[in-house]
């Protein structure tokens, strides 16, 4: 019976990671501090460089309680007597440490990324997430949308 409730708070957890926002390179008007966001053509370079800009690093504590609480619910599925208390504690821990690094890592603040046209010249936007988009990869630049190709 411990072994299905355990299978079904892990589906859930993961369940609710997969939730999570999806990587995109889009402009958001709160961030855009670029020049060519209302340009109505596409240009083509490449990523020279990404710049964290604001985000500083610090989590309100939310997400360790969070990861502590589902962390020793978990744990607490695990043994009996001492083991059970140990694995309680263990989850407790782990979870906490994990609840608060997913919530540092959704506080990345933005990303100015600048991109090295063909024609030469240098466009830097500012963008909320960066996804998977690394210095060096080949991107198209159109409408203040940067998009990998």
């Amino acid at each position: 019976m411990k072994l299905k409730i355990l299978g079904a708070i892990t589906l859930s957890a993961l369940g609710l990671a997969a939730c999570g926002s999806s990587p995109t390179y889009d402009n958001d008007s709160t961030y855009s501090r670029n020049s060519y966001a209302s340009n109505a053509y596409t240009e083509y370079g490449r990523v020279t460089n990404i710049e964290q800009v604001g985000g500083d690093g610090r989590t309100s504590g939310g997400g360790a309680v969070l990861g502590g609480i589902v962390g020793g619910v978990l744990g607490h599925q695990v043994g009996s007597g001492r083991g059970n208390t140990a694995a309680t504690i263990g989850g407790a821990v782990a979870g906490a440490a994990i609840g608060n690094e997913v919530e540092r890592r959704r506080d990345d603040g933005a990303f100015r990324v600048d991109v090295r046209l063909d024609n030469g010249d240098l466009r830097s936007t500012t963008l909320e997430n960066v996804g998977d988009l690394r210095v060096g990869d080949r991107v198209r630049v159109a409408e203040g949308r940067i998009t990998r190709y």
